[in-house]
């Protein structure tokens, strides 16, 4: 019986293991500012917990926000899936967390006709672009409101922008206290 310390793959590539190993060593040898990213649980490379920080100067200013990346076992061929742990209110933010964000939709054309394949995910992102990506959707003075995730938030954005700024504030605030 062999005592090999590397844990079992499950069937997982080897590329998408060494290609997530060597983004999780470079985020934490070299952090970005706006967030951190960390291992679910050290033995699987494929979930990964992250943190953004509120982007200053935007109504998300002053939040933590916690999020889970999935990756599937062909990354980088396909994108991970992002969502968001903390409740979030945001036209491309489905209301369970899910992040819409062109960069993790699969590759090739939108066949609602969208978004350009180059918007779309490609092998070279990394979980580094993901993230900017996010922070940069957050920034945003006024959300795309086209193809909603989450109608609701886009319907308070073009109908009551206030109310649906008090709204962020309040997450924001509550994100702030319940960070650990």
């Amino acid at each position: 019986m062999s005592h090999s310390s590397t844990p079992p793959n499950n069937g997982k590539s080897s590329h998408s293991t060494l290609t997530l190993r060597r983004q999780l060593t470079e985020l934490t040898k070299r952090p970005v500012e706006g967030f951190s990213a960390g291992l679910v649980d050290d033995d699987n490379l494929y979930e990964w917990e992250i943190v953004i920080i509120g982007p200053a100067d935007t109504m998300y200013e002053g939040g933590f926000f916690k999020a889970r990346l999935s990756f599937p076992s062909e990354f980088p061929l396909l994108p991970p899936k992002m969502r968001f742990l903390t409740p979030m209110w945001h036209p491309n933010i489905y209301p369970d967390g899910v992040v819409c964000v062109s960069i993790l939709h699969a590759p090739g054309d939108d066949q609602y006709g969208y978004e350009d394949a180059g918007e779309r995910w490609m092998p070279v992102h990394t979980v580094e672009s993901i993230l900017i990506s996010v922070i940069s959707l957050l920034s945003s003075d006024t959300p795309n409101c086209d193809s909603p995730a989450n109608v609701d938030a886009a319907k308070e954005v073009r109908n009551d922008f206030a109310g649906y700024k008090k709204k962020v504030r309040r997450l924001v605030r509550r994100s702030a206290e319940e960070f650990e």
